[in-house]
């Protein structure tokens, strides 16, 4: 394959399809180069086990990327190699190590990370499909998928910060939009610069960048106090006179004024962020509505500013001020109304009345200012009595415990018996869960489960009420937690689960976390069991 200068990605053709693998955030001026003696050759199996296929590019940080095969479980793998190892790959593997601690539907799964001192290497997903890069050179996005493919960037990061950690490389390199219409983020780094503000404010990049093919590079990758820069080929923001960078709706129509003021929003040095799962639940919302044709039906569910005062050239300050306007108006036609009746015919009977107001919903959207803005989630404090084992079609002898998995300590849990194969709990039963009763609806934005070991296969399901203690009543649940969180996590690479596919403004009481399959003790021992050692959920 050809080498390129700067981040490129060089493709390869198979059958007509076009594969690739994602490239990070560009390298800065101070990286060194690589040294790549030794280079592999194709056929080359590393670890004993990951065979080199084809070579597909040298990516910005001069690192190797392979696709490659698991020759253990037949499955495709990119393979990310630098030269050396060491200290030189510390910063990879460690952004290697941290991103497989995170299991989300929107995340590349990492699966090894080697150093073998003259050399290092990152074994990942493979993805057949196009980076948000190519998709946008061949044109500019709609703003429905243009939402769809934030709105997913949005819940992977979610997850990410959930767990106390950042991305630091969110660019239209390393979001994937695979052939199947999955969108993945890929290639997180480690390296202290980055913040969870810097990520938000790149999901606004990511979204300016679709809708209008440029990137506004500067704006979403430093933040306030921040000397770091990073050189980037794709076209720049369009820039006034001063610098400041035209928005979506001035560099092509058809944007949604929503869509422009949330984008800018983000991108706004002078306006605070919202956090990362407020973020991807009102572009979950915002996704939901395009598909009904409303994208550009209400007003944002979150304001961001500070505390110096009103700002009328702030996007959010000029939303507000139309709402007040609107509101005054409201008020005004409705006291005009008011007189209209005291002063009109009061003799007039009940059938020579005009219509009766109707009690139905309006179907126009209401004309208003911004509304509260979302309450921050925040842990629920859950107690011992709140969960409990479900346990369809066992003995019943596992339920025991159940109550370590809320305490706070990480350190103590609830676990299985000891089964001899993995699946269905030696094909004994479906499965085991553990039900969690919140005490009451609850707006519901992310469940964190921490297992005591990678490879179990689990899912997070919802009901609408609790069923009674026993064999006859766990069996009437399952049959009626039929609803499923987002997709089932299946022989996790983890130990940490995060599910935060929740449907925006929907509320939830009752949170299934159903286990299926179980990950074996030892290597080879042929002896299978889990442990949940922590449950978390957060909701406004």
């Amino acid at each position: 394959m050809p080498s390129s200068t700067g981040p490129s990605i060089e493709t390869i053709t198979e059958g007509g399809r076009v594969t690739q693998v994602g490239e990070g955030q560009e390298a800065d001026e101070a990286t060194p180069s690589v040294m790549t003696f030794g280079a592999p050759a194709v056929g080359e199996v590393l670890a004993e086990r990951y065979e080199l296929a084809e070579h597909i590019n040298d990516d910005s940080a001069g690192r190797q990327v392979w696709r490659g095969v698991d020759v253990i479980l037949r499955r495709p793998v990119a393979v990310v190699l630098r030269y050396p190892g060491g200290d030189s790959a510390k910063e990879m593997l460690q952004a290697a190590v941290a991103a497989s601690r995170v299991i989300h539907p929107n995340l590349v799964g990492v699966y090894d990370a080697i150093d073998e001192e003259d050399r290092a290497y990152v074994v990942r997903e493979w993805v057949d499909g196009h980076s948000l890069r190519e998709l946008v050179a061949e044109g500019v996005l709609d703003p429905a998928r243009a939402t769809s493919i934030a709105h997913a960037v949005s819940g992977a990061i979610a997850a990410i910060h959930a767990t106390g950690m950042v991305h630091g490389n969110l660019h239209p390199g390393t979001v994937m939009v695979a052939d199947d219409g999955r969108v993945v983020l890929a290639d997180a780094r480690t390296d202290g610069a980055d913040t969870p503000e810097t990520d938000v404010r790149a999901v606004g990049g990511i979204l300016y960048y679709a809708l209008t093919g440029h990137w506004p590079h500067a704006e979403a990758s430093l933040t306030a106090g921040s000397t770091r820069r990073s050189r980037s080929p794709l076209p720049d923001a369009v820039r006034d006179a001063s610098g400041t960078i035209a928005a979506p709706r001035q560099v092509r129509a058809g944007v949604p004024a929503y869509l422009d003021d949330l984008t800018m929003d983000l991108l706004d040095a002078q306006l605070a962020v919202p956090s990362s799962d407020v973020l991807a639940a009102e572009l979950g919302r915002l996704d939901a509505a395009a598909e009904e044709h409303y994208l550009d039906s209400g007003p944002l569910r979150f304001t961001s500013g500070d505390d110096s005062g009103p700002d009328p050239s702030t996007p959010s300050n000029r939303r507000m001020l139309i709402g007040i306007a609107a509101l005054l108006v409201v008020a005004l036609v409705g006291l005009s109304l008011g007189i209209n009746a005291l002063v009109g015919d009061g003799g007039a009977a009940d059938d020579q009345a005009g219509p009766a107001p109707s009690t139905q919903p309006s179907s126009q959207p209401a004309v208003a200012g911004d509304p509260e803005p979302a309450a921050t989630p925040r842990k629920l404090a859950l107690k011992g009595d709140q969960v409990r084992v479900i346990d369809p079609g066992g003995t019943r002898s596992e339920l025991d415990g159940a109550e370590k998995v809320v305490d706070g300590d990480a350190n103590e849990g609830w676990e299985t018996e000891t089964y001899r194969s993995r699946s269905n709990f030696g094909n004994q039963k479906p499965g085991m869960g553990i039900l969690v009763n919140l005490g009451e609806p609850r707006e519901v934005t992310n469940v964190q489960v921490q297992f005591s070991d990678s490879g179990v296969s689990a899912e997070l399901r919802w009901g609408t009420r609790d069923f009674p203690a026993t064999g006859s009543g766990d069996k009437d649940l399952i049959e009626a937690y039929s609803n499923r969180i987002g997709n089932a996590s299946e022989k996790t690479e983890g130990a940490n689960v995060s599910f935060s596919q929740f449907t925006p403004g929907q509320k939830y009481q009752y949170l299934l976390l159903w286990i299926t399959d179980l990950p074996e003790t030892e290597p080879g021992s042929g002896r299978y069991k889990i442990g949940v050692q922590e449950i978390t959920v957060h909701s406004r």
